[in-house]
């Protein structure tokens, strides 16, 4: 019996390998084992609650019914207070109808994509990223991967992509970036705007321009001297080519409320709406009525972020201070120093090793399936983030991290690493 045919785009469709990887750590944990998840980048709210402002002013919205449609484009009192959040805590000038509403990230990425991209498109983007591989897919873009190296905190570099350029539609940008927790410095942001004025300044008034989708989703989480940079500030020039992708899923742990909100020349936010209109991937009214009273609280945001930000420092910097005693104990493991986000990029470099059974490690899955065995640690490949299968990096996400338990991982950590010859 034949199977029944859908779409080649249903029939090539992979599902995020994050999600599903975080779905069978939690089955576990549901059936009784102890497993330090650090997969999914998301926050436990016992841990990390969203401000108690915020959740009042979501509270009152409701208890004043504000339960109908929102406008396509996001209410306006939304986003006259992004205007005026991005506009005092960035610098950037953005009115209103500059100013596009989601529910989060995922629906302002894909329609960027889809305002942008055509069948056939370079898209660029570098790998270890998120979700870069799959949207292009949904769009039938042509993939041009820059391979990040460790060196370049995984980043890339306008070397990377100068010999992507010509005829490129889309650069996609993410910093801090998800999954590496590192930024792009204020130097090489510089020189990638640079490299698209120029491009554009070389096409004709009639060909297709190069535009760059700017995901600064953890912009506000950067620790210590690390500092956060944007195109337009760097290169104002760049307003014409940029769209920003924003909101308050991290900045105050706020994943599930589901309010995001992108930046852009009115010409693309317009097409952004249109496809929004079709999809009905509003953020829900009563949260964009709560949200656009709470962007305007300044000192209730600087006191939660100083907390928030100290209380995630504290987890990323413990965790690799831990791996790098692992590594000059001579164990295989190295970490890059934390800079923004949630995140910390975290090697197994086992290939090769053996088990206490005699079994070798051949292949990263079966360290990944060793670590989360032995060790009890979940964290996430860089493969599932369009990384090669034989990278030996991964992402470990603090958001559910229980402070008083980062001696017993890493305990359980050096006991299972020593097991191995």
């Amino acid at each position: 019996m034949s199977q029944t045919q859908l779409s080649q785009l249903a029939g090539s469709l992979v599902g995020s390998e994050i999600v599903k990887l975080g779905n069978a750590i939690s089955e576990r944990i549901r059936n009784g084992e102890k497993i330090y998840n650090l997969t999914i980048g998301d926050f436990d709210p016992t841990i990390f609650p969203i401000p108690a402002k915020l959740e009042e002013f979501i509270i009152d919205a409701y208890r004043r019914h504000f339960t109908s449609y929102p406008s396509a484009e996001g209410i306006l009192d939304l986003r006259t207070s992004v205007s005026r959040f991005i506009k005092e805590w960035e610098g950037l000038d953005y009115a209103p109808s500059e100013i596009q509403i989601a529910s989060g990230g995922r629906p302002l990425i894909y329609t960027i994509f889809k305002a942008i991209v055509d069948k056939g498109d370079k898209v660029i983007y570098g790998v270890p990223s998120w979700n870069n591989n799959h949207y292009v897919h949904l769009t039938d873009g042509q993939h041009c991967v820059i391979d990040c190296k460790a060196e370049n905190h995984f980043m890339p570099t306008a070397d990377d992509i100068r010999q992507h350029i010509k005829g490129a539609t889309l650069i996609c940008l993410c910093t801090p970036q998800n999954p590496t927790g590192t930024t792009l410095t204020k130097d090489t942001l510089a020189e990638i705007c640079d490299l698209v004025i120029e491009e554009n300044k070389r096409r004709g008034e009639n060909e297709k321009k190069l535009y760059v989708m700017f995901d600064q989703m953890y912009w506000t989480l950067t620790f210590g001297d690390t500092v956060h940079y944007d195109p337009i500030s760097l290169r104002p020039e760049m307003k014409a080519y940029t769209i920003f992708v924003d909101g308050i899923s991290k900045v105050f742990a706020a994943t599930g409320v589901r309010v995001g909100w992108s930046l852009g020349p009115e010409t693309v936010i317009a097409k952004m709406k249109a496809l929004l209109s079709h999809l009905g991937a509003w953020a829900p009214m009563a949260e964009q009525k709560a949200v656009a009273k709470y962007l305007l609280q300044t000192e209730d945001i600087r006191q939660y972020l100083t907390q928030f930000k100290a209380a995630l420092a504290e987890r990323l910097q413990r965790i690799h201070a831990g791996f790098i005693a692992l590594k000059q104990k001579g164990y295989q493991v190295d970490s890059v120093a934390p800079q923004a986000a949630i995140y910390l990029t975290i090697q197994f470099n086992l290939l090769g090793k053996n088990t206490a059974d005699g079994k070798t490690l051949a292949t990263q899955q079966e360290v990944t399936s060793y670590i989360l065995s032995e060790a009890k640690l979940a964290v996430v490949p860089f493969s599932a983030f369009g990384a090669g299968a034989k990278s030996t990096w991964y992402r470990l996400s603090v958001g559910t991290c229980k402070k008083e338990e980062i001696p017993e991982m890493l305990s359980k950590l050096e006991t299972a690493l020593s097991k191995l010859q």
